[in-house]
């Protein structure tokens, strides 16, 4: 008898454990590359679902895929998930949104780290996304760290700027940031890399010809923003960036977002669609908080002085 009470009581376990998964929400991450930022944007995402109760591989499944920079390899992916019906996909960046995108117009989708969702083709209007689409744009404060370079660098003319054209993101930035350049002084001169390992070449066309260097919101720059650092210390030409946590890494300053609090934002977001709502019935959202991020070790190391304005602002001082 008591063989069969204990046989029984593992059935009804099983039975419980069985239906316990069966309820579990699951959770797929794409990311296009690793680089600090998306990390960041990442960590934060986790976190905010942690913090809702949602803990990675102790209540709910969570799925992360990298696609290593290649938007083929995202596409791959993407169908990968469609496949296993996740409850959400989160995309972070905008060719990991665009192949999710691609491959589902069923499964719940929320981007971060995008900067042009409508000139990405993902949702038609910020305020009603409609379909199974919403997310987090990063779109960048371009007349500010405009503002910003002229104010540190008041001689330069001539900005470079190094993107990939095939980044739809990148492309909708360097528009916009052609059409603000006249109207505060400055002439913008372009370098394309299509892949990470031309950003070093990109950057050596720039070398001589220009007054300063600006990275934008580029995945493909930024994974390779080391070699543009190295062009940039052997010509002492300024390099700032859009992304803050590239001021870490080298790059001389940058008004920008923090983007783990970019990702926190994104797993509210992600929250409520696993409580019940309908990506169409929330907003894509705007970072709106900026930090300004300076580097007074690489301004030395190109033969500047950070204004003593900026250094009073900037939140975060970086020390190389």
């Amino acid at each position: 008898m008591s063989q069969a009470r204990t046989l029984l009581a593992a059935l009804l376990l099983a039975v419980v454990t069985c239906n316990a998964h069966a309820d579990a929400k699951h959770v797929a991450i794409v990311q296009i590359v690793e680089h600090p930022s998306l990390d960041a944007v990442h960590q934060g995402i986790v976190d905010e679902l942690a913090d809702a109760g949602f803990v990675a591989n102790q209540n709910f499944k969570l799925d992360y895929q990298n696609a290593q920079g290649n938007p083929a390899t995202a596409a791959q992916i993407a169908r990968k998930f469609i496949g296993d019906t996740p409850d959400v996909i989160i995309a972070i960046s905008t060719p990991a949104a665009q192949a999710v995108a691609a491959a589902t117009r069923d499964i719940p989708i929320v981007f971060s780290a995008v900067s042009d969702p409508v000139g990405a083709k993902l949702v038609r209007d910020m305020a009603h996304p409609e379909g199974n689409i919403t997310g987090t744009s990063d779109v960048a404060p371009l007349a500010e760290q405009l503002g910003l370079i002229k104010e540190i660098t008041p001689n330069a003319k001539t900005l470079g700027v190094i993107y990939n054209s095939g980044e739809a993101n990148s492309v909708s930035l360097v528009g916009l940031l052609k059409e603000l350049a006249a109207s505060r002084g400055f002439t913008i001169i372009e370098a394309v890399a299509s892949k990470s390992s031309e950003v070093l070449n990109a950057a050596r066309k720039l070398a001589g010809n220009v007054d300063a260097i600006y990275i934008p919101l580029d995945n493909t720059v930024i994974s390779a923003l080391e070699a543009v650092i190295k062009v940039g210390r052997e010509a002492k030409i300024p390099i700032y960036s859009a992304d803050t946590d590239s001021v870490d890494r080298g790059t001389l300053a940058a008004l920008g977002f923090d983007y783990y609090d970019v990702g926190r934002q994104t797993g509210q977001q992600v929250v409520r669609i696993l409580k019940g709502e309908k990506p169409s019935a929330i907003p894509v959202e705007r970072v709106n908080r900026l930090n300004l991020f300076a580097n007074p070790e690489a301004a030395e190391a190109i033969g500047l002085t950070l204004p003593e304005a900026v250094l009073e602002r900037a939140l975060n001082l970086v020390a190389e």
